[in-house]
């Protein structure tokens, strides 16, 4: 037994972080975001992917016909 007062405590904690909020500075968050896209910043690699030859296998085509 024995495990009340922890599990209490776990509950306790828990649930502060979900109801706590901190403020945001919101123009501190649009002068970050306008930064990046100004300097250039490189792209994801969801957006470097190349979609030309896209017949909606994506990779497994190749790798299903043994032409890895």
């Amino acid at each position: 037994m024995g495990r009340g007062r922890a599990k209490a405590k776990q509950t306790k904690v828990a649930r502060e972080l979900k109801y706590y909020s901190p403020d945001t500075d919101l123009s501190a968050l649009q002068r970050e975001l306008r930064s990046h896209e100004t300097n250039g910043v490189q792209p994801t690699r969801a957006e470097e992917r190349d979609d030309s030859d896209d017949d909606g296998q994506g990779d497994y085509s190749q790798w299903s016909s043994g032409s890895r």
